[in-house]
């Protein structure tokens, strides 16, 4: 569908829309994982499904629901795993550095030879867990380098290692057994909590989640104990699982040799694949590791890597990467609009699309410390000015949630206080409804409405602002959209020198990370609240949070959260959509997981862990 059809027709559908229809729906299933924990901890199953589309559309999502033929496991289906080829894969992001103790650099190019404790569970069925979101939860993760784990009490967490975990046999670590001493080194390294190091890295001492971390200690040999001053066993948890490459671990002895591990020849890890070349701003290479000590969990008796190589083209602009996908020679890109993958369809419909939800949900945000954002009621107007369900199924032709969403995202299911269970007067206050729009405006003092801007991140859908400006104007508010890059962007709006709105590349809403870290997105002076709230009602879900002791109440601290700012109209509320990965036809393994480097998606990156295990069906691909 044309973009300037869609305006027009989602013009014209503001006068005539109906109220917001909700729907919403989740099913439970057990699983049972090796990990062992002490800690009181409530678990709740989790299912996720692909989004289907509410209109009819050319895209079929992929089905990712395994079935369980006669041998008795769901994978058997999926064809023989096979070794050699090679896979390639594109990033809109160029390296930023190879030394995660240097700041932030690409995640996953770490996560592809360095090793964290914990990875997915890769015998789950998808019909129970897909692995589609950023956050793991505890119970669909099992140990890496950590074999198992357990609360000894409250506040201290213990990991048994993986005994016969080598690193790679490179100088000057040549192959040397993994210990307990490395876990150590590592966070000693970056918190200043030892072995020499006094101060922690400027980066990771900003971060309030390592600010909870008081030691870390090697019982034995494999053996290592985490001392928290935090209680909640789900904040513990979520930080030992972060995302970043911090949570992958480095050679002491390179470190030590080197000063730090910026220079790429200098990577060195326990991992699947080791770095072979690197050209800035063009490509990664990355080989299989000969000796690595992995084993393929579906077939024990494979190891692991099935792949000779993985080849990481570095392409920012997304045109230019679907045209190589066309001609065969990229195997994977996500992060693929509805338009895009449509258009993908009719030239090259040999090659699979899998619809997969964004990890947020697109928010104009508003100066809640400014006139007129100061007043709910202007911003409850602003809401309901937006026709939802016509923006999910007219913009994103279906491919969407046609309802607003809280901070959590719903495919967080225990944590996310869901819709379909918002009390009729809230959802009401999200209902397509400008007549009401106008008379909270009045009642606020604005009858005429008023003049406004957004300021809004170039790297976003500013076609999607195009249509909000549209129905704005609709309540006689009337909005100019500036544009500026993400760079500018992230300074202007960070520091708080918009004077109005904002709107981002990721939205502030429908979040798929960490729950409990969600708590502070609005905190007082936290550094993301750029809407300037400050709320002592919102500021207290933190520290009630950090003194629980079971995710039970954990999760009902996130959902009362939730609830607080809907009511609160903090943040203006869009729909979430989908994006779409595409797969070429002989890359197996594949079926939804959030893993890659596209830079729309910023989850857990496991590079490695997913390499390692997908293969190349070298028939299907020489035919």
């Amino acid at each position: 569908m044309k973009r300037g059809f869609i305006c027009i027709a989602l013009t014209c559908l503001m006068v005539t829309s109906l109220a917001l229809a909700s729907c919403s729906s989740s099913t439970t299933a057990s699983t049972q994982t090796s990990v062992t924990t002490s800690a009181s901890i409530t678990s709740t199953a989790i299912s996720t499904s692909v989004i289907a589309p509410t209109s009819s559309t050319s895209i079929v999502p992929v089905t990712t629901t395994a079935t369980t033929t006669s041998t008795g496991n769901w994978w058997d289906s999926l064809g023989t795993p096979q070794y050699g080829g090679h896979l390639t894969i594109t990033s809109t992001q160029d390296v930023a550095g190879f030394d995660a103790a240097t700041g932030p650099g690409l995640f996953g190019i770490q996560q592809a030879y360095q090793e964290r404790l914990f990875q997915d569970i890769w015998t789950e069925n998808p019909s129970v867990y897909q692995y589609l979101t950023n956050w793991r939860p505890s119970d669909y993760v099992s140990g890496c380098l950590a074999q198992s784990w357990e609360f000894t009490d409250p506040s201290t967490l213990v990991f048994q290692l993986r005994q016969g975990i080598y690193w790679q046999n490179i100088s000057p670590v040549n192959g040397r057994e993994f210990t307990s001493d490395d876990i150590v080194w590592h966070w000693d390294r970056y918190l200043g909590l030892g072995d020499g190091f006094t101060t922690a890295i400027p980066y990771y001492a900003s971060v309030a989640a390592y600010q909870q971390l008081i030691s870390v200690t090697a019982i034995d040999e494999f053996t290592v104990a985490f001392k928290w001053k935090t209680t909640n066993p789900e904040y513990i948890m979520e930080t030992m699982q972060g995302v970043g490459g911090e949570m992958c671990y480095e050679p002491r002895e390179a470190v030590q040799l080197w000063g730090n591990l910026t220079d790429w020849h200098h990577a060195i890890g326990t991992g699947p694949f080791i770095l072979t070349d690197f050209v800035d701003s063009s490509s990664v290479t990355l080989d299989k590791n000969p000796t690595y000590w992995g084993h393929d969990e579906r077939y024990p008796q494979n190891q692991l890597p099935y792949i000779n190589e993985i080849k990481i083209l570095i392409i920012p602009n997304q045109a230019t990467a679907l045209a190589a996908v066309r001609t065969g020679k990229i195997d994977f890109i996500d992060g693929i609009s509805i338009q895009s993958a449509n258009g993908m369809q009719k030239t090259n419909p040999e090659i699979s699309q899998l619809a997969v939800p964004a990890s947020n949900c697109p928010s104009i945000d508003p100066r809640n410390d400014l006139k007129p954002y100061n007043d709910v009621r202007v911003r409850e107007a602003l809401q309901l000015a937006l026709d939802l369900p016509s923006i999910a199924k007219n913009y994103y032709e279906g491919y969407a949630d046609a309802f607003p969403s809280p901070i959590t995202s719903r495919y967080e299911i225990g944590w996310a206080f869901q819709y379909s269970e918002w009390p009729a007067d809230l959802q009401a206050q999200y209902a397509y409804n400008p007549t009401l729009a106008k008379q909270l405006l009045a009642q606020a003092g604005y009858p005429n409405g008023f003049n406004t801007d957004v300021v809004a991140d170039a790297g976003g859908d500013i076609e999607l602002l195009q249509i909000v400006q549209s129905y704005f104007a609709a309540i006689n508010v009337n909005m100019s959209i500036q544009t500026m890059d993400s760079a500018s962007w992230n300074s202007f709006v960070r520091g708080r020198k918009q004077d109005a709105l904002a709107a981002s590349a990721n939205g502030f809403l429908g979040l798929s990370f960490e729950p409990t870290r969600q708590l502070q997105r609005l905190s007082t002076g936290y550094s993301t609240n750029w809407l300037a709230v400050s709320d002592p009602t919102f500021d207290a879900f933190l520290p009630q949070a950090m003194a629980v002791t079971s995710i039970s109440t954990a999760k009902q601290i996130v959902r009362t959260m939730d609830q607080y700012v809907a009511q609160q109209h903090f943040i203006i509320s869009l729909v979430q959509p989908s994006f779409f990965a595409l797969t070429q036809p002989w890359l197996k393994g594949f079926n939804g997981q959030n893993f890659s480097l596209s830079g729309v998606s910023t989850g857990p990156l496991m590079l490695g862990f997913y390499g390692a295990r997908f293969w190349i069906d070298s028939n299907i691909k020489s035919s």
